[in-house]
């Protein structure tokens, strides 16, 4: 077993290298801040990540379960309903749209 140091060194090198890798992109971000290509990431980037995250969530409701995929699309029409009505507050759509599908796969 390593001595208490030998642990206590290697914890804190860990912890100085993921917060320098955590913080070097916000550094970087400050010198670009004015780049086209920062801007146009900024606007796609979130799109992308949820078009992601619906893709997979549909992908693994519906091979796990295909009787709740017209529940699931259903829930996705009322995500992006709620989504354009609200002024697009992502968290608002998404936690609807989560809570309309559960209720339609418990309820029905």
């Amino acid at each position: 077993m390593p001595s208490t140091g030998y642990l206590v060194a290697v914890l804190a090198i860990v912890f100085a290298i993921t917060l320098a890798l955590r913080a070097l992109p916000f550094a970087v971000l400050r010198l670009l801040r004015e780049s086209r290509v920062v801007r146009a990431l900024s606007l796609w980037m979130p799109v992308g990540i949820l078009a992601i995250l619906a893709c997979t969530s549909l992908h693994g409701t519906v091979t796990a379960a295909p009787g709740a995929a017209p529940y699931a699309l259903l829930a996705v029409a009322v995500t992006i309903g709620v989504h354009l009505v609200s002024g697009r507050r992502t968290i608002l759509s998404v936690g609807i749209g989560t809570a309309c599908y559960v209720v339609l796969v418990n309820v029905l």
